[in-house]
């Protein structure tokens, strides 16, 4: 009966542990979500605020 006790107690312990390691990757991706929103809503603003008739243009970079 001991053995069963301690054997639960060490997997109780590893999933806390992944559980704690997964809640760092999630508010990682949480922050990084967030961050990429306003950029992309700050794009979007630059592109709105272009103006009404602005056409983007597809020509070839100076390189070539």
């Amino acid at each position: 009966m001991e053995d069963r006790i301690v054997e639960l107690e060490i997997k109780i312990a590893f999933q806390d542990k992944t559980l704690r390691e997964l809640d760092e990757v999630v508010t990682a991706y949480a922050a990084r979500l967030d961050a990429l929103t306003r950029e992309l809503e700050a794009l979007r603003q630059r592109v709105d605020g272009s103006g009404e008739g602005a056409e983007i243009v597809d020509e070839r970079p100076p390189h070539y």
